[in-house]
């Protein structure tokens, strides 16, 4: 039920962020996206009888995962559907355990990846290439797309920079998610200036889509999907990146009208078969880790 749950509010991130976008620009829905949702999380934080974590070393690693893992995706996100549909989206980020793989390869920490995960990363990407279809003059992707990868990419670092410097050190990830949201908060402010001052406009529509967007798809999800890791474990976890760009999909589709060509929808599903046999039980390997299964039941 709580995966069911998981998947639904987080799938539906995208069509908030849609909405949103109809009254704010891209920074100022990162920005109240970041401030509510830390408000939000310290406030349960406190409530639960923890606190903010100490010390400045650790902080800076907070600030860091904060920027790839929260201020700049979610920027990134907000910038690319201007121009992408929200279930577009939500496959494109469905890239982020490509992107893992590469980063694994690239750094040296996926070593000797078996033939099947290597398949599934190579799928992956070449249906990406479907979707941007780059032998055709123009498309309705664009820069768009290729923020919304950047995305789903600096969640790779993200998760990576955090499976190493955070999770796991004993510290509640309660109080590690508040954490960070506070420093992407500071860190999004800083950049307003850059875009984000433009004039608001505040309707009913966008107000609920904020706040939805700020304390369920964002400040919930964190805490849910921790939990689901700790009572039920990684794989239970995991299926939720399977059902998010299905979710993402369908309310596009039904709540915005979103018209997807086939070239498209073949280019999802590519997508998605890679990513589910780089998650393949037989091509996991005891090298390469997730950040999912490095967050054990001592670090919620």
């Amino acid at each position: 039920m709580r995966v069911a749950v998981l998947a639904l509010l987080w799938g539906s991130t995208f069509l908030w962020i849609e909405l949103a976008l109809r009254g704010l620009s891209p920074l100022q829905v990162t920005l109240v996206r970041c401030v509510l949702g830390a408000l939000v999380l310290t406030a349960f934080c406190y409530a639960t009888g923890r606190r903010l974590p100490q010390g400045r070393g650790l902080w800076r690693h907070i600030f860091v995962a904060g920027f790839f893992c929260n201020a700049l995706p979610f920027a990134l996100f907000s910038l690319g559907q201007q121009t992408v549909g929200s279930g577009l989206a939500g496959v494109l980020n469905a890239t982020t355990p490509l992107w893992s793989i590469a980063l694994g390869l690239a750094l040296g920490s996926e070593r000797g990846p078996r033939p099947v995960r290597l398949a599934g990363l190579l799928l992956g990407f070449g249906g990406t290439v479907v979707i941007f279809a780059p032998w055709q003059t123009t498309g309705a992707t664009g820069w768009g797309a290729l923020a919304i990868l950047g995305a789903a990419a600096s969640y790779a670092v993200a998760f990576t920079y955090m499976g190493r410097t955070l999770v796991g050190k004993g510290i509640p990830t309660i109080s590690l998610s508040a954490a960070q949201l506070v420093a992407a908060s500071g860190l999004t402010a800083v950049a307003m200036p850059i875009g984000g001052l433009e004039s608001i406009d505040v309707g009913p529509t966008v107000l609920v889509a904020a706040v939805v967007l700020s304390v369920f798809c964002t400040a919930i999800t964190f805490h849910l999907t921790y939990r689901i890791i700790n009572d039920e474990g990684a794989t239970s976890a995991a299926v939720v990146g399977y059902l998010l760009p299905v979710v993402s999909v369908l309310l596009g589709a039904v709540v915005l009208g979103e018209d997807l060509s086939v070239r498209v929808v073949l280019g999802m599903a590519v997508v998605l078969a890679g990513v589910g046999m780089t998650r393949h039980k037989g091509a996991l390997d005891r090298h390469a880790p997730g950040l999912a299964s490095e967050l054990s039941p001592r670090s919620s």
